[in-house]
């Protein structure tokens, strides 16, 4: 019989983690046209202090994996989480515009970016040797988990009580995540004296200098294969969070559909997508990374050339259930080439800033989406740019260096020692 390994209390209390702050992530989309009725602040005005926030959630990235790589996730979860707190605390108590970029600009991008996915890659490969691809794809789908838990409450909420009612709900999980964080998070399998799941009872010297290996950020950014990376995963952000997820429901909108039909497109794609991201992750456990990535921005550009086509529900709703699937299957694959180039122990700084880049192209598809659409009248040629740019990350996923899937470990498909 099979001992439980502790392993599997990380990934509960990360997973947890995750869904709540990705909770915080959504909020926006939920309480905008409240914010706009009650202060009389226009759509422009609150969708900046948003793009702050996005700002430094990107930040967030590079500057919490390079805690997590110093200090250890657990302590990163605990500050980052303390931010979120203080930032939804100040939120239910302004009063003025510039408080609204001070704090969501500030504690709650920084908190959401130190709890967010550069976390749960780090995590993933501190605590596993095999399965890696299904816990990273696991954790990503904390972030459509969380979508889906809590965006239904909060509109509820929102209209029935006021949105402070459901920042409320929201600052209540986030804080409640403190106690488990502090009481069961454990940085590394050597503090409870075992070995990451799935590795042996005795470490050979290759795996421990394995375990050890590191990469700085100045020398990874003097190779082909970062620059490869992070010009893909701009790509994965300007054509996910940036472009569809901003402006899917208005464009939706303009073809003729009500905003009820939107936004259960967009709920769908949000379903798919945890399906996606598992299913992204048993394949990265057993397949090629560069030819997974290649084939899912590949399937990315085609599905978005057909959407200025659709006028339909049902082409709608198949759009939306195909592109869940493909909607974030990039990151286990992402995280996995990282951690095998340049090594486990380096993985939290330089995905940190590979991350980075990713919510860089989100950013700027979010604005150059609302700017074309007023200057053109319709989203037609942002999804249209957005498919060219999926076939030029096609070619940079196919770029990699071969000697990196090389030593991409062939998976031990066993549970953990007895």
């Amino acid at each position: 019989m099979k001992r439980f390994h502790y392993a599997w209390v990380v990934v509960v209390v990360t997973f947890l983690s995750l869904l709540a702050a990705q909770a915080v992530r959504a909020a926006p989309g939920v309480i905008l046209t409240s914010l706009e009725g009650e202060f009389g602040w226009s759509r422009a005005t609150i969708s900046f202090a948003v793009a702050l926030s996005i700002l430094t959630f990107g930040l967030g990235g590079p500057v919490g994996g390079s805690l997590i790589d110093r200090f250890g996730p657990r302590r990163v979860m605990l500050v980052g989480n303390l931010f979120i707190v203080g930032g939804l605390v100040g939120l239910l108590f302004v009063r003025e515009v510039w408080q609204l970029y001070l704090v969501w600009g500030l504690p709650i991008g920084i908190g959401t970016g130190a709890v967010g996915g550069v976390l749960g890659a780090a995590v993933a490969h501190r605590w596993f040797r095999t399965h890696l691809g299904v816990i990273i794809g696991l954790f990503a789908g904390a972030t459509s988990a969380g979508q889906l838990v809590f965006v239904p409450a909060m509109a509820q909420l929102t209209v029935t009580e006021g949105w402070r009612w459901a920042i409320g709900i929201v600052l209540i999980s986030c804080a409640a995540m403190l106690l488990p964080v502090a009481l069961f998070m454990r940085d590394r399998p050597e503090q409870i004296s075992t070995v990451a799941f799935g590795e042996g009872e005795v470490l050979t010297a290759a795996e421990r200098a394995e375990d050890h290996r590191r990469t700085s950020l100045r020398d990874a950014s003097r190779t082909r294969d970062f620059w490869l990376l992070a010009g893909s995963f701009f790509v994965c952000g300007y054509t996910s969070n940036g472009l569809v997820g901003t402006h899917l429901i208005p464009h939706a909108v303009e073809h003729g559909f009500t905003e009820v039909t939107a936004a259960s497109a967009l709920a769908l794609l949000g379903a798919m997508n945890i399906v996606g991201t598992l299913g992204s992750g048993w394949l990265t456990d057993r397949f090629d990374n560069r030819k997974l990535l290649a084939g899912y921005y590949g399937f990315r550009a085609l599905s978005l050339f057909a959407l200025p086509l659709i006028y339909d529900v049902k082409w709608l709703l198949l759009f939306a259930f195909v592109y869940g699937l493909d909607w974030i299957a990039t990151v286990p694959p992402t995280a996995n080439l990282v951690a095998t180039i340049y090594g486990r122990a380096s993985l939290g700084t330089i995905y940190g800033w590979i991350f980075f880049s990713h919510m860089l192209g989100a950013a700027i598809a979010a604005f150059a989406g609302g700017f074309f659409r007023d200057l053109l009248g319709d989203y037609h040629l942002m999804f249209i740019s957005a498919g060219i740019l999926g076939f030029v990350a096609v070619s940079l996923a196919l770029r990699i260096s071969t000697s990196a899937v090389a030593r991409i470990p062939t998976p031990v498909l066993e549970a953990a020692r007895p």
